[in-house]
């Protein structure tokens, strides 16, 4: 008699993908001041957007169809940019202004923008702990809102695909000077495994710390705004206690993840990086932005080589 047969194995369901960014945006921006005051420091030009549309360009490009925005008091306007202006529509479309109306519809297409309310500000662990109830138990992406790389990188994108293949976490690191260890979450690192198939800026994460001494620093790698979460976080943001700065971190809670056992990756992004945070780094994305606009860049790069010339 023939021995049984198995059973037949049913298909193996592939891991989710991340299709959800998280952009934590409640903060008062005092560096800013009084600019902030009354306008959200995501709402400050860049060229002819706001930074707050290219983080959520950055997200669209990357497939991430759904953005949650962690707002707090005086941040509605956040929300009124990505909505129409049937008005301000129609008094373009009858001038006959097609680029201007396209620019102006184009904020909401881009994807399903939502809100949530962070009533007080304790820290980037606790703003990404308001997101439990909309992401559910499925992976996203975390976008801090002053921060982004070239728009044609398509850094979210490989740290996307490496968390849909891994199920931990997925963290982008850029090595930083020795004087700024102490204003970052810093990586203890290896090199990744090869049968992740990955680029050599793929590392395993073996260690983090948030914002340690230049002494008890691991590395110079640093933690930047992006990152690629389990649902798991959110467990973990709960038994977090406030560390750095009394508040409730998010590279704490990550952390504590690594201990138990979650795989943790990074991406080494060594292309360009605009840091609008502080005053500098926000002139500094302007000009860089300006002068590869076309239209507006070769004139602008005259006018700017004549005037650094001192005329």
């Amino acid at each position: 008699m023939a021995p049984d047969s198995a059973p037949p194995r049913a298909p193996q369901r592939a891991p989710d993908r991340a299709t959800c960014a998280v952009i934590p945006a409640a903060g008062f921006a005092t560096r800013f001041l009084p600019a902030t005051k009354t306008v959200p420091k995501e709402l400050l030009p860049v060229v002819d957007r706001p930074v707050l549309q290219y983080i959520v360009e950055e997200s669209a490009a990357a497939g991430l169809s759904s953005v949650l925005l962690i707002t707090g008091r005086g941040k509605t306007s956040m929300v009124d940019h990505f909505d129409r202006r049937p008005d301000l529509e129609a008094v373009l479309a009858a001038k006959g202004d097609q680029a201007r109306l396209d620019a102006i519809r184009r904020p909401s297409e881009l994807a399903d923008i939502y809100t949530v309310r962070q009533p007080e500000m304790l820290g980037l662990g606790h703003a990404v702990g308001y997101a439990e109830a909309h992401v559910g138990g499925a992976p996203f992406a975390v976008l801090l809102p002053d921060e982004f790389p070239e728009p044609s990188d398509p850094l979210l994108s490989r740290m996307l695909s490496l968390q849909q293949h891994t199920g931990g976490i997925v963290l982008a690191f850029l090595e930083v000077p020795d004087d700024q260890v102490n204003r970052y979450g810093i990586g203890s690192v290896e090199p990744a495994d090869p049968a992740l198939g990955a680029p050599k800026s793929t590392v395993r994460v073996t260690g983090l710390v948030e914002k340690p001494a230049l002494a008890d620093a691991p590395s110079n790698l640093a933690v930047i705004g992006r990152y690629v979460l389990p649902s798991g976080i959110f467990d973990a943001i709960r038994r977090t206690k406030p560390g750095s700065g009394g508040e409730i971190q998010l590279t704490d809670a990550m952390a504590l993840l690594l201990a138990e056992g979650t795989p943790v990756h990074g991406v080494i992004h060594r292309g360009v990086r605009y840091d609008t945070g502080v005053p500098l780094g926000y002139l500094q994305a302007v000009v860089q932005l300006a002068c590869q606009r076309d239209g507006l860049g070769p004139e602008f790069k005259r006018w700017l080589a004549g005037f650094l010339a001192g005329d």
